[in-house]
């Protein structure tokens, strides 16, 4: 999934009332691209060491450099600024409220740079900004299915249209669980091993079921019945009876399918006329939570069927050979 290019405009419309953020001068600067998920403050820059500089990053102007900026004398300060926005920095962050030094609102306008200012401290700015870029530079895919929440389990049912999947949704938010996203489920990387998943904002939280149309699942059933996003943990893969081939009948040969990169358990379940695969999917989130807190319980069944067939041969191999 190609995303749209995350310039300084974006970066400050969203931020601007999480992050309490101020325009410093004039916006001409808001095209410029952000390319990197990190920020960053200008470090030894300032101190005219320009080897490492990170200059693709958004940069923050905290207390420390203000007051550096503030002790030199006024042809260094210049000289060094200069220097800083030599570089194609996408934008300036200065943290705390604090007043922005007349050579940086020049040297940054004559190269188009916005000067952005927060009222925030420079750790606050750093905890909250980074999530928000980092989850813009996340991998993200789109996916076909319907995304439950069953017992803090992330479900993503998966199978042909029409097969069923919408309709097994709903009736687990009817039992008393929560809907993510139906058919359209937006998937994105978080780390290394972490797959999110969301729907599209223009769904919000609506399904299509049908024989009866679009309805409205917070509408109907209460804003408890759904949930805004959630980490998917086990894909329920649906399939006609005549067409799933290998299906797992001990639990002992796991199947996984991958998600940008991360793999994560897939269980097959068929369908045929009766089945009650809402308790179906139920089981499958209970025996991952079974799983994930280290009790694998198809190992745990093998393990005592062997044992206790190895006592049986050890006890014939013993009466075979005692010929009292």
């Amino acid at each position: 999934m190609k995303k749209t290019a995350f310039t300084v405009g974006r970066f400050f419309e969203m931020l601007r009332e999480p992050l309490q953020l101020e325009l410093i001068g004039d916006d001409g600067g808001f095209r410029r691209e952000i390319k990197s998920s990190e920020v960053s403050s200008p470090g030894l820059v300032l101190a005219g060491f320009v080897q490492r500089f990170p200059a693709e990053r958004v940069q923050v102007f905290g207390e420390t450099e203000i007051t550096y900026l503030g002790s030199l004398p006024a042809s260094e300060r210049t000289r060094l600024l200069e220097l800083f926005f030599s570089f194609d920095v996408p934008c300036v962050v200065v943290t705390k409220g604090q007043a922005v030094p007349a050579e940086m609102r020049e040297r940054a306008s004559a190269r188009g740079i916005p000067v952005i200012r927060t009222t925030l401290s420079t750790s606050d700015f750093y905890q909250r900004v980074k999530p928000v870029i980092a989850d813009e530079f996340a991998p993200t895919t789109t996916l076909h299915g319907s995304l439950a929440d069953v017992y803090g389990v992330g479900l993503l049912f998966q199978g042909q249209s029409g097969i069923g999947k919408s309709e097994c949704v709903l009736d687990l938010v009817e039992r008393g669980h929560r809907l993510v996203a139906d058919d359209l489920v937006i998937a994105s990387r978080r780390g290394s091993d972490i797959i999110i998943g969301r729907g599209h904002e223009n769904q919000r939280h609506h399904m299509e079921i049908r024989g009866v149309g679009v309805i409205d699942v917070p509408g109907i059933f209460g804003v408890r019945a759904v949930r805004q996003q959630k980490r998917i943990e086990v894909i329920v893969q649906l399939e006609h009876w005549e067409k799933a081939e290998n299906v797992d009948r001990t639990g002992l040969d796991s199947h996984t399918a991958d998600i940008l990169g991360v793999e994560l358990p897939k269980a097959v379940i068929p369908l045929n006329p009766g089945k009650n695969i809402t308790v179906v999917a139920e089981v499958v989130a209970m025996n991952h939570l079974l799983k994930y807190s280290g009790v694998n319980p198809a190992e745990v069944f093998n393990d005592r069927l062997i044992a206790r067939m190895r006592a049986n041969a050890d006890l014939r191999r013993y009466l075979a050979e005692d010929d009292e």
